[in-house]
Parts: C-alpha cells; sequence; structure tokens
C-alpha cells in the first residue's frame, strides 16, 4: 500500500475519531470542512491562467457555502502553486496536497502539461479532473482505463485542434472571405507538451491538403518577449495563414505586435492566448480581427443559456469577463458537487470518482459526458464542439460552428 494511502488512511481514522467524540447528540451527525484541492499556476508565465483557476473554483465553492452548504458541510480551497510548471514544482504541489487529509477532491486546468500527476492521483485514489493537454491524459489513460477509475478530462480529444483548423480556413476561402493565393503556411510554436503536440498536428494536416510550410519554428517554453527574427523569416515568403500555437498570452501579445509593426497579408491564427483577458488588456485595438479556437471554451450562444448565466456570475463577483478557465473550473467543482450529492460521502473516493465519470449534463462548454475508453470529456457538436472565435473591439464573437454562432468572420484589419 503507498505511503499516500496509508497516511490518509491513519488520518482519516484519526478523524473518524474525533468526529464520534463531538458528534450532536440530536442528528448524530458531524459538519465538516471539506477542503478541494487546485493545482494552478499562481506565479510564473502562466499567473494569468492561475488567477482564472482559482476565481472559478472559488465562486463555485462561495457559492454553495452562501446556500447552506452540502449535507451540513462546508468547503473550502486548498491551493498548490505549480509555478513555472516543472516537474519539481508540480510534485511539490501535488504531494503537499494530498498530504492533507481534509481534501477530497482536485482539479487543475492544467498543471504539468504532460499530465504524469495522473499516476500520482490514481495512486493515492484521488478523484481528480483536468482539463487541457487532452492528448496527454488520453495516452496515460486509454491503455488501462480500470486503473484510472480517478481521473477525468474536461477537455475532449485534441484531434480536432490538429486537423480541423485548415478545414476552417479552407472554408473561409470557399465561402469567398479570404483568398489563398499561394496555399502557403507559416506555423510557429513552443517547446511544450500542449503547443507542440498542437502544431505538429497541424503541420500533418496542412501537408495533406497540399498546404507548402514555409516557416517552421519552435521558440523554448517560458517569456519570450522578442518574436522579431522569426517574423522576417515569415517576410520572406509571405504566407496565406501564419499560425502561432504558443498559448501564453504575454508570449502571444508580444508575437501579435510585433507582426503588426510589417504586417503580411496574411490570415492570423492565434492559439489559446486570446482567450485570457490579459490578451486584450496587452494588445488592445491591436487584436481586433485576431482568431483563435477552443476545445472546453465558454459556448455564449442562445441554445446554450447556461454559458450566459455562469458568465455573468463570474463578472458581478470579480468584476471582468472570465477567460477559459475561469467559467470551466466552476462548472468543474459543480460537477463534484453533483458526485457528492450522490454519493453522500466524500472520503468515499472510488465512489465519488465513479458518480464523475457517469456526468451527463449541460454546461458552459456544452454536454458534458465521458468516453469511458479515454475519460475525456466527447467532442462534436451535440456534446463540446470546437469553438472558433473572432476579437473585436474587446469583444469574443463565437462564429463557428454555424449552429451556435452569433457573427460572421470579418477580414482581418492588416488583410487586402
Amino acid at each position: 500500500m503507498s505511503t499516500y494511502i496509508l497516511s490518509r488512511l491513519k488520518s482519516f481514522l484519526m478523524g473518524t475519531a474525533v468526529a464520534a467524540a463531538f458528534a450532536l447528540p440530536s442528528t448524530g451527525t458531524f459538519a465538516a470542512t471539506i477542503k478541494i484541492g487546485l493545482l494552478a499556476p499562481l506565479t510564473g508565465p502562466a499567473s494569468a491562467d492561475g488567477q482564472e483557476f482559482q476565481r472559478g473554483a472559488q465562486l463555485a465553492i462561495d457559492e454553495m457555502n452562501a446556500a447552506g452548504g452540502l449535507d451540513g458541510n462546508t468547503f473550502e480551497l486548498a491551493v498548490g502553486d505549480v509555478k513555472d510548471q516543472s516537474a519539481g514544482n508540480v510534485t511539490s504541489a501535488v504531494e503537499r496536497l494530498l498530504g492533507d487529509p481534509d481534501v477530497q477532491f482536485m482539479l487543475t486546468g492544467y498543471a504539468s502539461l504532460t499530465n504524469f500527476e495522473i499516476d500520482t492521483m490514481a495512486e493515492a485514489d484521488m478523484p481528480y479532473v483536468i482539463a487541457a493537454t487532452s492528448q496527454q491524459t488520453r495516452d496515460i489513460i486509454a491503455p488501462d482505463p480500470g486503473k484510472y477509475g480517478c481521473c477525468w478530462s474536461w477537455t475532449p480529444s485534441f484531434d480536432a485542434y490538429n486537423t480541423e483548423v485548415v478545414t476552417f480556413i479552407e472554408k473561409l476561402a470557399a465561402d469567398g472571405k479570404i483568398k489563398l493565393p499561394t496555399k502557403k503556411v507559416a506555423i510557429i510554436s513552443s517547446d511544450n507538451a500542449y503547443s507542440k503536440t498542437i502544431s505538429e498536428g497541424m503541420k500533418k494536416s496542412f501537408a495533406e491538403n497540399g498546404w507548402t510550410i514555409t516557416v517552421d519554428e519552435m521558440v523554448p517554453f517560458g517569456e519570450v518577449s522578442d518574436w522579431r527574427s522569426i517574423l522576417a523569416k515569415v517576410r520572406e515568403n509571405t504566407p496565406d495563414v501564419v499560425i502561432n500555437t504558443d498559448y501564453l498570452s504575454g508570449n502571444s501579445a508580444a508575437f501579435l505586435t510585433q507582426f503588426l509593426e510589417q504586417p503580411t497579408n496574411s490570415l492570423v491564427f492565434l492559439q489559446y492566448a486570446p482567450s485570457v483577458p490579459e490578451f486584450v488588456e496587452l494588445t488592445k485595438e491591436k487584436s481586433n480581427g485576431v482568431i483563435y479556437n477552443l476545445l472546453g471554451g465558454s459556448l455564449v450562444s442562445p441554445k446554450n443559456p447556461r454559458a450566459e448565466e455562469v458568465g455573468k456570475k463570474f463578472k458581478d463577483k470579480y468584476g471582468v469577463e472570465s477567460g477559459t478557465y475561469g467559467v470551466a473550473l466552476y462548472e468543474i467543482v459543480n460537477v463534484y458537487f453533483d458526485a457528492l450529492k450522490k454519493v453522500g460521502d466524500a472520503s468515499d473516493h472510488q465512489a465519488i470518482a465513479k458518480a464523475i465519470g457517469e456526468t451527463d449534463k449541460q454546461t458552459v462548454a456544452g454536454r458534458l459526458k465521458f468516453d469511458p475508453a479515454t475519460h475525456l470529456a466527447m467532442q462534436g457538436d451535440d456534446y463540446i464542439p470546437l469553438t472558433y472565435f473572432q476579437i473585436w473591439d474587446g469583444q469574443r464573437t463565437l462564429i463557428s460552428p454555424k449552429a451556435y454562432a452569433v457573427g460572421d468572420f470579418k477580414a482581418q484589419p492588416w488583410m487586402k
């Protein structure tokens, strides 16, 4: 038996003895504070996302506590800072939270990006819901789903990220909204599991569709303030499309700003980063026209009123719009609450994790239902769709898929 499980068993038995000693005579129950563990990059280059994680989870907890808790129990957020997402910092944060006997559930938007911590969660029998880098999640879980009953992914398969961007762009051309005279694409990435996975998939899908990759560059993971040498290569052979899959909002903002110093007649697509509120704060009007896509993002559409409802709660509490992860982690905490209502015992981790896996509900991102073979959320227009957004005047407009779109694509200001 692992040291984690022995430690938690000892703490649980001690807690049971205390509960028995102080039980209320009239009911025989003992009200407790249940801790929810959050892994988040509160410091470091991804701190804007980390703040979103914390705000979304805290919003759900505050809402539940204000309603009187659950079966007399209240909830508290315990945060482990993964900092720069290095293996050492992630491991330290995970061990600290697992060492707290009151932590009964854990979640994150992303922690390590390779998601190696899933094995630790399985060893510790800790219910865990993760978003982002779903290919890594699938690679860990799919060979033996039964071993990982603990762990589930809010985010669907990244296959759509890898293959559907070229389809989306070619449809814009077919509809007469853009021109593709050369079928050349520049693809820039960052050296991390998320960005590399997507850029490699994009390169393959563009090549298979007859495109020429004129620039194929990767920068070290971390803060990148100067993109001019790469952009000089882009300008040497003007591509129809420029793609940057670096997910850090500060890096992406610097890339766009420097691209606009001497823009080419190219469609610019930036992966994920424009969804973070900080991106628009940094770029202001320069962000007009930028396109990005999301899996698991807020599906604000008349067909999904849940997204507007939760988004309003977030803005009312914090005074700012939520990015992708604020509302997502709010929903994940509520998935845990649903499981706890069903099971009734927070310490029965296997039953809680099983109940999480049986989730089937409408969320901000669409219908959340998990694939039992991979533990990923199911992807598609009837579940969680791949959504495309365009920014204008600081506002993000959903332009695809057609079933949910609230606006149409407009030519980017620098395009001729």
